[in-house]
């Protein structure tokens, strides 16, 4: 979730008075580290996934179901491993918001190697092993994206009440109890107190209700303003919620900023294709994912802020919370796609410019740091801006977008790095594998073949609208380059040698005759329209899809034979989610919720209903029940723990 400083939390009114010092203090030291490390060069290709889970607990007597507060105890046990010997483990193990919820991520990064990708699954499924040693016999570890009765009476073990009376309360929500945060770290509570403090009021989430048949509206716990909404007024319903995210070590700074660039606009086609959280408060709402649940969440901007007030006692008028949407690209490639006017302290800003930092870099920190500091601790106000970063970390650690651009940390052997956050959690270690290698495997393509994905900012805004509605993997189109493609290096050499996809390589060609891109007059429509999904990974006309473009990549590599065996499942499910040939995670759910026995045409998500969903998720999590409609048929990837010998001993390829 972010930085996890040690200490005594200081309370909103402290941590208020210092905003400015926080903000001044953390802008010099991101000026040191610059300094420093501009010019790092050759870092070795890294990069990660992260897996978060939520324990679940059973009752089968009363066919029930509710989120285990146990993640204390069990992270107690996993982090033991990792003390003892934290060179040699297979995982590591972090805290989440949730008193319910735990992240793990590998023991190690992952290297340049292909082989590298049939790991991936293996060690994901080591770490459910893992944690699931540790839990008993009704209680099970779930990489699900969202809990579809958080916030219902009773939904906790043990039982815990709201208390939104009671001043004390971190969250003082009417449905999501403080004993639901993780109780193991003060930063959780802080910042659910501190968001809530300085917005004025609870945070307010609401979504449009699934509208059946027998849907009644106003909808049980809405507002008076939204009454065919379910409505959530805690940051626990959104940092509640379980994602997957990866992290990528570029050889350097320039590259970094071009990855983050290039993936930016492939935030919302991946959000679209993992959507898997249809069901909030116990109710089916008409959205698959939980982007917009989280941005509403931690949402701290006042109502001047927000625009609903003139702006009197606040600096800025701010257009997103902070946690949404990137708002400007970072390499020099983007800036004429930067289209939407930037909100940034002006004097941080300059300070920056004077600090030798470029005018894109400069202008992406000033935006971030127009933001308070929402959780500071005593023992962190005073430090040394040459060599910390702790208050650089606390503002860009709070500032939760779509990717996220990161520095390496002070005296680390850690290079610059970007991280990539939209997509969801899946029900599988198949799935979930399949989306990280589909990810890396496309940096891999947009590096190696210089791809360009760039578009203006304000229809990567558009796409993440429309990303998140129902159905939207099958139903939407999404603004999208239509020339992504120069000519591949050694593209003629394996054209000659019969080694290249022939029907990629003439749709490559064909783009860079028809290109219309106006280098001299910048961005023009011309350069972009609307795709559906299904066209931007497999392909349309002379748009060449990027799975496609995957598999001319990998043509041209040497990679074993289960490498490959594994790698072409993981792309062929993506395809098939792409194509609708399988369904997403969202539509699988909403299909066991409208079709189970309890059902009542009413847009509500009963105990027993909620019971039998998770029972059968676990069963296809287990490999105990085949679900060829969300995976297909003969699964059987190759995927296993260790690098063959004969492969590890090569070198990863430096810059």
């Amino acid at each position: 979730m972010g930085l996890l400083s040690e200490g005594s939390p200081l309370t909103w009114d402290e941590t208020k008075a210092l905003a400015q010092h926080v903000r001044e203090h953390g802008i010099e030291q991101f000026i040191n580290l610059f300094a420093r490390l501009k010019d790092r060069q050759g870092d070795v290709l890294k990069w990660g996934d992260e897996v978060e889970y939520i324990i679940v607990r059973f009752d089968d007597k009363q066919r029930a179901v509710q989120v285990s507060l146990r993640a204390q105890e069990i992270l107690a046990k996993l982090n033991e491993k990792e003390a003892a010997d934290p060179q040699g483990v297979k995982s590591l193990w972090r805290p989440e918001y949730g008193a319910y919820m735990i992240e793990g991520t590998p023991g190690k990064p992952y290297g340049g190697l292909l082989a590298h990708f049939n790991v991936v699954e293996a060690n994901m499924r080591y770490r459910r092993m893992e944690v699931a040693a540790l839990l008993p016999e009704n209680e099970v570890v779930m990489s699900i994206t969202s809990f579809p009765r958080l916030g219902c009476p009773a939904f906790t073990y043990p039982f815990a009440v709201p208390t939104p009376e009671d001043e004390s309360c971190a969250a003082r929500s009417n449905f999501f109890p403080d004993e639901a945060i993780f109780p193991g770290h003060p930063r959780f509570k802080t910042l659910t107190r501190n968001i809530r403090q300085r917005r004025g009021e609870k945070v307010s989430i609401n979504l449009p209700i699934y509208p059946d048949r027998d849907t009644k509206v106003p909808v049980d716990g809405s507002i008076p303003s939204h009454p065919n909404y379910v409505h959530m007024d805690a940051m626990g319903f959104g940092m509640g919620c379980c994602c997957l995210q990866l992290t990528f070590q570029a050889c350097n700074i320039s590259e970094a900023r071009t990855l983050y660039d290039q993936l930016t606009p492939m935030c919302p086609i991946m959000l679209a294709l993992t959507a898997a959280s249809p069901a909030y408060r116990g109710h089916l709402t008409d959205v698959d994912c939980r982007w917009n649940v989280i941005s509403a969440s931690v949402d701290c901007r006042t109502r001047e802020e927000r625009g609903e007030l003139p702006l009197k006692n606040d600096r800025f008028r701010i257009y997103k919370s902070r946690y949404d949407s990137i708002d400007s690209y970072l390499s020099p490639a983007g800036d004429k796609y930067n289209d939407v006017p930037l909100v940034l302290d002006e004097t941080l800003y300059k300070r920056l410019r004077e600090g030798d930092i470029d005018h894109l870099l400069a202008q992406h920190i000033a935006h971030l740091f127009i933001r308070d500091s929402v959780s500071l601790f005593s023992e962190k106000v005073h430090q040394n801006d040459r060599e910390d970063t702790d208050h650089f970390e606390n503002i860009q650690s709070t500032n939760w977008q779509t990717m996220r651009f990161k520095p390496p940390p002070p005296n680390s052997p850690i290079g610059w790095r970007v991280e990539f956050r939209p997509c969801e959690a899946q029900l599988t270690d198949f799935e979930n594998a399949a989306i990280v290698c589909f990810v890396v495997l496309l940096t891999r393509v947009i590096l190696s073949y210089q791809l360009d994905f760039l578009i203006p900012i304000s229809k990567v805004d558009e796409n993440m609208q429309n990303s998140q509605k129902r159905g939207a993997v099958l139903t939407e189109r999404f603004w999208f380059k239509k020339n992504i493609t120069a000519i591949p290096p050694g593209t003629a050499d394996r054209q000659a040698a019969g080694e290249a996809d022939a029907e990629t390589q003439t749709n490559v060609q064909e783009q860079q005759q028809n290109g219309t891109t106006d280098q001299q007059t910048g961005s023009t429509t011309d350069e972009y329209e609307l795709m559906t999904i299904d066209q931007i990974i497999n392909g349309k006309g002379t748009f060449p899809g990027l799975v496609p473009l995957i598999n001319s990549y990998l043509g041209s590599m040497d990679v074993d034979a289960d490498t490959h065996c594994t790698i072409q499942q993981y792309l062929r499910l993506i395809q098939k989610r792409a194509s609708g040939e399988l369904i997403t995670t969202a539509a699988w759910i909403r299909q066991q919720v409208v079709s189970h026995p309890e059902y009542k045409n009413d847009s509500v998500i009963s105990e027993g209903n909620c019971y039998d969903l998770l029972r059968k998720a676990k069963d296809i999590q287990d490999g105990v029940l085949a679900c060829p409609e969300l995976l297909g048929n003969n699964i059987n990837s190759k995927t296993t723990d260790n690098i063959p010998a004969a492969i590890e001993k090569h070198l990863t390829k430096r810059c």
